[in-house]
C-alpha cells in the first residue's frame, strides 16, 4: 500500500520498503507530538490566560514523576529510531558477497557503466531482476550524485577515489537514473534509465555486444602494455611482490602502518607510488598519472583483483608480511 502513495516514486527494490517504513514512522511521530504540543499550548493559554481579577497561581513543589516521563519517553523513542535507522543503514552500506560487480564513471554530464564482461552503457544499466548488484563510483571531473528513486539509493560519485553502493531489484521495468549533486551548466540533463530484466533476458543482452574484450582482458593487456609484469613476479628476488591474492588483504608500511589493499589502495598504488612504500621493497616504481584513465583503471583493478594467490600458507605469508609497493588509500570511507 506504502508503494503506491502517489507522492512518492514506485518501490522496486528490496530496500525500498524498509526505507519508505522508517520514513513514515518519523513523519507520524513528528506530526503526533505536534499535534500533541500544539494542543497543550492551546490549553495552557486558555487555562492560564489573565482575566481581571488578579489571581496568584500557586506554586507546587517538584514533579518527579512528570520529569521522569517526559525525559524517559523521548529517549527510549530516540534508541528505537537510532536502532531502527542504523539496521537500514547496514543492510544498505553492505553487499552481499555474491554481488554482480559493475563499474561506474561519472564525466559531465553522463554516466559511463562497464559490466565485468566487457559490455558498456553511457546513461543506461541493465540488471537482472532479483541479482544483487554492486557499483564501483568514480568521477573524471566533480562530485556527481548516483541517484535511483524507484530503488532509494543514492551514492556520491568523487573524484580521486572510489566510492561503493549496491542495490536488488526486485521488479523488471525501467527506472530514472538522475545525478544528484550539481555539476555544471548541464547538470539537468545528466539523466539515464535503470533496465531491470528477466535473467535469461539480461544474459542475452550481455552476451549481444561488441566484440571488445571483457573487463579482465582489457585488464590484463594494459597490464602487459606499462610493463607491470617485469616487476610483479610471483619469484623470489623481484623488485616489485606478486600481486595474486592481493586484493582485501593487510599490507605493511615501511613506517610500520598497516593498510588495507581495497580498490582505493590499489588506485593510489598506480597513480602516487611514492607515497607510501611498504616494508621490504624500495621505491622505485613509476607514476602512472596522466597516462591511463578513469576507465582503464577500473580495467586494470580487475584484472588485479581476478588474480589468485596461493592456497596454503604462501597466500597467507604474503597477506601477512604485508610485502606490496601499493600505497595508503586516500580520504578513506564513504562520502
Amino acid at each position: 500500500m506504502i508503494g503506491r502513495f502517489s507522492l512518492l516514486p514506485e518501490q522496486a527494490s528490496t530496500v525500498a520498503g524498509q526505507v519508505d517504513t522508517l520514513y513514515f514512522f518519523l513523519v507520524a511521530l513528528s506530526a503526533f507530538f505536534s499535534v500533541l504540543i500544539a494542543f497543550v499550548l492551546f490549553a495552557f493559554v486558555i487555562r492560564y490566560r489573565r482575566s481581571r481579577a488578579r489571581k496568584v497561581v500557586p506554586t507546587g513543589g517538584g514533579f518527579l514523576a512528570l520529569e521522569l516521563t517526559w525525559t524517559v519517553i523521548p529517549f527510549i523513542l530516540v534508541m528505537i529510531i537510532f536502532g531502527w535507522g542504523a539496521r537500514v543503514f547496514v543492510t544498505m552500506r553492505t553487499p552481499p558477497d555474491d554481488a554482480m560487480q559493475v563499474y561506474v564513471v561519472g564525466k559531465q554530464w553522463m554516466w559511463k557503466a562497464q559490466h565485468i564482461e566487457g559490455r558498456r552503457e553511457i546513461n543506461e544499466l541493465h540488471v537482472p531482476v532479483g541479482r544483487p548488484v554492486r557499483l564501483l563510483l568514480t568521477s573524471e571531473d566533480v562530485i556527481h550524485s548516483f541517484y535511483v528513486p524507484a530503488f532509494r539509493v543514492k551514492q556520491d560519485a568523487v573524484p580521486g577515489r572510489y566510492t561503493s553502493m549496491w542495490f536488488e531489484a526486485d521488479k523488471v521495468g525501467e527506472y530514472h537514473l538522475f545525478c544528484a549533486e550539481f555539476c555544471g551548466t548541464a547538470h539537468a540533463r545528466m539523466i539515464g534509465r535503470i533496465v531491470v530484466m528477466e535473467p535469461a533476458e539480461f544474459q542475452n543482452w550481455l552476451s549481444g555486444g561488441s566484440g571488445s574484450g571483457d573487463m579482465l582482458a582489457e585488464g590484463e593487456k594494459l597490464f602487459e602494455q606499462l610493463g607491470c609484469r617485469s616487476c610483479h613476479q610471483a619469484e623470489t628476488g623481484s623488485r616489485g611482490p606478486t600481486l595474486a591474492g592481493l586484493f582485501n588483504k593487510q599490507v605493511q608500511l615501511a613506517d610500520g602502518r598497516t593498510v588495507v589493499a581495497d580498490d582505493t589502495y590499489l588506485r593510489e598504488a598506480i597513480l602516487n607510488p611514492q607515497a607510501a612504500v611498504v616494508a621490504g621493497y624500495q621505491p622505485i616504481m613509476p607514476t602512472f598519472k596522466g597516462q591511463v584513465s578513469e576507465e582503464s583503471l577500473l580495467q586494470l583493478l580487475a584484472y588485479i583483483k581476478s588474480l589468485q594467490g596461493p592456497k596454503a600458507a604462501g597466500a597467507d605469508a604474503a597477506a601477512g608480511s604485508g610485502k606490496a609497493h601499493a600505497m595508503l588509500p586516500v580520504h578513506g570511507g564513504q562520502s
